[in-house]
């Protein structure tokens, strides 16, 4: 375990047992034990990284994956997701090898205005406008993904696509979300323009964070709503895959269909 993991183990473990003994002064609340509990969405966690990374300074080993997924006892896949957030937030890097894991690391200016567009008051105008925003720059990163995607970012889409199937056919939709945020996310990790793809990843993230809170507290969605959104990204996909520029016209079809949540629904 690393010096810096460890010294948050010991300083904010002991809060937590006070606070379950409900003595005073449990400490920061994002570092309560009791409110690890309900680390179960990848933005919480990816939340505890960014703090552990802030208290380390930057080229500090924070841990391995499996330090941290212990520490919060999350899942594989929610880890990995909230890994992936990190990294795309810039606070974090993946060393491999001997003494490899996880280090502590400082945004670039880049990054950091990804990072600004989520400190946005994220009510329902900022959602809202964060919709118009993404949807202005979908078109070039489409057209760039028909120019730079290799095999492997297809296959990647293709996996996504098909998550997305599955997840609308069981009318899952916090799956059918998960899957169709790891498609657009692909698409823009593929772009070769670190602000596009920054800028992006900002955005979505907001989208889809308060698509799924709505989701959750409305139960929209039905099973024949999802099918139809899967078939205009398997459509996508199978256009990117063939260098089709037909991808432009569907990523604008995609944008101008009805959503799975009304803007006015993400209040």
């Amino acid at each position: 375990m690393s010096s810096a993991l460890a010294e948050f183990s010991m300083v904010n473990y002991p809060r937590a047992v006070a606070r379950e003994n409900d003595e005073a002064d449990p400490g920061p609340p994002a570092y309560r034990r009791a409110d690890w509990e309900p680390l179960r969405r990848p933005a919480a966690v990816a939340e505890q990284l960014r703090c552990l990374a802030a208290e380390a300074g930057p080229g500090e080993r924070l841990g391995t994956k499996d330090d941290l997924r212990a520490l919060w006892g999350v899942s594989v896949g929610t880890f990995n997701e909230a890994l992936r957030m990190a990294q795309s937030r810039g606070v974090v890097t993946v060393r491999r090898g001997p003494g490899g894991g996880l280090f502590a690391q400082t945004p670039s200016a880049v990054i950091r205005l990804g990072n600004a567009v989520l400190s946005l008051d994220q009510n329902a105008e900022a959602v809202a406008e964060a919709v118009r925003l993404r949807n202005v720059l979908d078109p070039l990163l489409v057209q760039d993904m028909l120019a730079y995607a290799t095999d492997a970012d297809v296959e990647a889409l293709q996996e996504a696509a098909d998550r997305m199937h599955d997840a609308a056919d069981r009318a899952d939709v916090d799956g059918f979300l998960r899957a169709n945020w790891q498609l657009h996310a692909r698409i823009a990790e593929t772009n070769p323009g670190e602000i596009l793809r920054s800028l992006y990843l900002g955005l979505l993230e907001i989208i889809e964070t308060h698509t799924r809170a709505a989701v959750a507290a409305k139960g929209v969605a039905p099973r024949e709503d999802l099918l139809a959104r899967h078939q205009i990204h398997a459509d996508l996909v199978s256009a990117i895959a063939a260098r089709d520029p037909r991808a432009l016209e569907l990523i604008d079809e995609h944008n101008t269909g009805d959503p799975v949540v009304e803007p006015n629904e993400l209040a």
